[in-house]
């Protein structure tokens, strides 16, 4: 089954200081890293949205930071937040998605890709993001 409606969708590795940036194909079925964004959240937002009306994405999926018993920290009150300072500004739906251990499996990536250190540093928001999106595009597949 496809998604609901087609198009690229655009997946947020939420961080403090870092967000991670990654889209889909148009038909929703790959996810990739597309760029890294640094600084404040009031400063970011207007970006996201940005790149949201650029690449005409039909859906934001925001990683959901939760502990690994499933229950939410504070990372996870603040992540929602951040996806609902987003929803208010987006005439697309903005979705939460659990990001658990998306970064230590993209830093095995790179790692295992033979990046060095400083690249494996560059890239390491981005790839988390393309994982956070993929895994957000495949469940939506299987239903």
């Amino acid at each position: 089954m496809s998604l609901e409606p087609p198009g690229r969708r655009i997946g947020i590795d939420w961080g403090s200081k870092r967000f991670g940036v990654a889209l889909s194909d148009g038909l929703g079925m790959t996810a990739g890293g597309l760029t890294c964004l640094r600084g404040k959240e009031d400063a970011v937002v207007p970006q996201i949205v940005a790149l949201v009306r650029e690449h005409g994405a039909v859906e934001l999926v925001v990683g959901l930071p939760r502990n690994m018993d499933a229950s939410d920290g504070p990372q996870a009150a603040k992540a929602r937040a951040f996806a609902a300072k987003l929803e208010a500004l987006l005439d697309v739906p903005v979705r939460l998605w659990d990001e658990r251990l998306s970064s230590v499996q993209a830093e095995r990536s790179l790692k295992a890709a033979g990046l060095s250190h400083k690249k494996r540093k560059a890239r390491l928001d981005q790839v988390a993001a393309a994982l956070v999106l993929q895994s957000y595009l495949d469940a939506q597949s299987a239903v």
